[in-house]
């Protein structure tokens, strides 16, 4: 059988789940890793600025492979990185944390060796990790393959961050070449029982239902059933289907039967009545947190209302184990094909289709009529949490398009790094950010490093002078809440990016109409554009939800 080094195994998995690149900071602990990757023929190494910068770039990245992979050194590396596995465990994103940690000898020892707390002990770190991740493995000599192959089989099946320790001495430790298929294994099969039990329950109130209505999570794009949603809404039976902000791109906005973003109270007309009048809703994969509800002012009538989540399903009160979400839609497409008594749906009328660009000083309603219109079909949409977030809910995307964001985790900063990862991730699918001023200085030297690799985004810099969110929830004029008044145009040059961008920068309507025209003249750029609007003007969603969210915190 043939052998190969133990670091080289674990690319070939990586491999495997579609990874090919791999995001991180080289410390003395992993050298010897960082060598296995610059040698393997079908990975390249992403060197970025900081460990929070990888963490961001490899979540994004993940959102377009369905996994990614993340490199740093021993303790003071990987607890930069731990905010972003964070983010990727809430938001349910698998990224492999792999930590390259002293040789087993010193550990065994309880040398107090640098990046340590000098005690003697090398597990507070994992521990820590052990809080945000599915699983997690420090490799042994003993049987580190088996180790390696369950980790990422944990990560995949729960599609949740997980936690690698390598020791460096173990990096060219020979071992047999995998044998079999990562994920040879097929999807472990339903209780067929009760999947048969809960598509007759569900049978039962679409006999009685006359209207019927899907509302999409961000489930659905993690578990790869984008596709499989869309035969469910086209399988015959008129159903009308609205998303969650965090699973924009999972139905497609231009068909007949969108029905809009929901947002809870705060969402248009037509789409509240579509979830909330339904005399059947199904919620595929689609968890009710704070942001995407409109701090909860969401309502569903539990005794119409069935909910489909990966390993369960419930109907009314009702809960059915052991029902994977792919099941629940192929089962629920059946029944649908045949259910020609519902009536069916008036046409929505969906925010943005028919708003106009405005001239003169550039508003949110302005901005954001612009990027409507610019996105072409495929396009991948970045909107920051907070300004541009929320704005972006009232856009439609294009043929085809997707949204990343962060609405659970909603670390500020995230979608600069992500932009990165997401554009390696789909080389061939521009991916065009919108991100505020307060949140790119936290990441900015992530502009860099997109450079460095071939990156060619647009990242549209909203300048609005500080933390609008932060603003609209309370403290309008207090400094917590001010900024530095950088040159955003000047970053990519400073880090040294002159050759490979274009910067623009646009206070009108038409300014900016010149600068995202120049952004297609430019495909192969980074195209940065400061868009600059009044520090009071924010989107009418975002300031009716943070008045919700003011009155959660008792300000």
């Amino acid at each position: 059988m043939a052998r190969v080094p133990l670091g080289d195994y674990l690319l070939d998995r990586l491999c495997e789940l579609g990874i090919e690149h791999v995001f991180g900071v080289p410390g003395d602990y992993n050298l010897g890793f960082l060598d296995r990757i610059l040698e393997h023929r079908k990975l390249t190494w992403i060197g970025n600025c900081n460990e929070l910068n990888a963490a961001y770039a490899a979540d994004g990245y993940a959102r377009r492979r369905g996994a990614a992979a993340l490199a740093t050194t021993f303790g003071v590396g990987e607890l930069s990185a731990v905010n972003g596995i964070a983010g990727s465990y809430a938001e349910q994103v698998p990224v492999l944390a792999i930590t390259g940690m002293p040789a087993t000898d010193v550990v065994a020892a309880g040398k107090p060796v640098h990046h340590t707390l000098a005690d003697g002990n090398y597990d507070h770190f994992g521990r820590m990790f052990q809080e945000v991740t599915v699983a997690r493995e420090t490799l042994t000599p003993e049987n580190p393959t088996a180790q390696i192959d369950r980790l990422l089989r944990a990560m995949w099946h729960g599609k949740r961050p997980a936690h690698l320790n390598f020791p460096a001495d173990l990096v060219t430790l020979p071992v047999p070449a995998p044998d079999a298929p990562l994920l040879a294994t097929e999807e472990r099969p339903a209780d067929s029982a009760g999947l048969a039990q809960f598509l007759a329950h569900v049978a039962e109130l679409l006999a009685d239902a006359e209207s019927a209505t899907l509302l999409a999570g961000y489930q659905i794009d993690r578990y790869g059933l984008t596709g499989a949603l869309r035969t469910l809404l086209e399988a015959g039976a008129p159903i009308r289907a609205c998303v969650l902000g965090s699973a924009r791109g999972t139905v497609a906005e231009n068909a007949p039967y969108f029905a809009g973003v929901y947002v809870g109270a705060f969402s248009g007309k037509e789409t509240r009545a579509a979830v909330e009048d339904a005399d059947l809703l199904i919620l595929a994969g689609a968890k009710a947190t704070d942001t995407v509800t409109g701090g909860f002012t969401h309502s569903f009538a539990p005794l119409r209302t069935v909910q489909l989540f990966e390993g369960h399903a419930t109907v009314g009160h009702a809960r059915y184990e052991g029902i994977s979400l792919s099941n629940a839609l192929a089962g629920l497409t059946a029944l649908f094909s045949s259910a020609g008594h519902l009536r069916p749906p008036a046409p929505a009328a969906v925010p943005g289709r028919h708003r106009q660009a405005e001239e003169g000083p550039l508003t949110q309603n302005s901005l954001w009529s612009r990027i409507e219109s610019f996105l072409r079909p495929g396009e991948v949409l970045l909107a920051e949490q907070g300004t541009s977030f929320f704005a972006a809910q009232d856009i439609t995307l294009p043929e085809d398009g997707t949204l990343i964001a962060q609405p659970l985790w909603g670390s500020i900063g995230y979608t600069l790094p992500a932009t990165l990862g997401a554009q390696l991730a789909v080389p061939d699918k521009r991916c065009v950010l919108a991100i505020g001023d307060g949140s790119l200085q936290l990441t900015a030297q992530a502009l860099g490093t997109m450079a460095r690799y071939g990156a060619a985004p647009v990242v549209i810099v909203v300048n609005n002078d500080g933390y609008t969110v932060e603003r609209a929830i309370h403290g309008a004029t207090a400094p917590y809440n001010d900024i530095a008044a950088w040159d955003y145009t000047a970053l990519p040059a400073a880090f040294g990016a002159a050759d490979r961008s274009v910067c623009v920068r646009a206070t009108n309507g038409e300014e900016l109409d010149a600068a995202l025209t120049e952004a297609r003249r430019n495909p192969d750029k980074l195209v940065l554009i400061e868009a600059v609007l009044d520090r009071d003007d924010s989107p009418e969603l975002l300031s009716a939800i943070c008045r919700r969210f003011a009155e959660q915190n008792n300000y």
